[in-house]
């Protein structure tokens, strides 16, 4: 079970996202985004080593909000072999000191757990309450079905999307305050 430090974090992370967002060619907007968060859910390292978050975190800064689902991983030492691209920052955590933020689409760590997700071998977890797991956060594979994940990026609400045989789908909060649901993850 993943342990939620209430503590301090420098930068913080939407700070790192601020500044990693706009480099992602599946950014919407035009220019630093002014990012709140707005969700998300965690999954277990069964070592108990590495943190894993699915954030949404929603923008602003434009004429509309966008929704972006950024699966983080944080680790206490760099990750071995991975492309440059994939660290998000590194950021100092009050209790843990240093930890490596990589973008967990691009974490084997993360990949092997959200399809252990989809095929419903481990649980997904609060983001932010110790030890309490999210019912919110629904995972469908259909039989016979690899759980090959795809991260979806820019979040939209509503039901499966069409040709997928798996997803991950959860809830996240709009600037209103609305809570919608929508897909986090497909397979297809």
């Amino acid at each position: 079970m993943s342990i939620i430090h209430h503590t301090t974090l420098k930068p913080t992370k939407l700070e790192l996202l601020t500044a990693w967002l706009p480099e992602q060619p599946w950014y919407e907007g035009s220019g630093a985004p002014e990012l709140i968060r707005s969700g998300g859910f965690r999954l277990d390292d069964p070592a108990g080593e590495v943190g894993m978050e699915f954030m949404v975190v929603t923008d602003v800064s434009g004429a509309r909000p966008v929704a972006y689902h950024v699966p983080l991983a944080y680790r206490g030492a760099p990750l071995p072999d991975a492309p440059g691209a994939a660290l998000v920052g590194t950021l100092v955590h009050g209790v843990l000191g240093q930890r490596w933020v990589y973008d967990g689409a691009r974490d084997p760590l993360v990949r092997a757990q959200l399809a252990a997700l989809l095929r419903g071998e481990v649980p997904a977890h609060a983001q932010s309450v110790d030890g309490a797991l999210d019912p919110t956060v629904h995972a469908r594979l259909d039989p016979g079905a690899p759980a090959s994940p795809e991260i979806v990026r820019v979040l939209e609400p509503g039901g499966s999307a069409p040709g997928t045989v798996g997803e991950v789908s959860a809830e996240w909060r709009r600037p209103d305050e609305s809570v919608v649901r929508g897909a986090f993850v497909v397979v297809r």
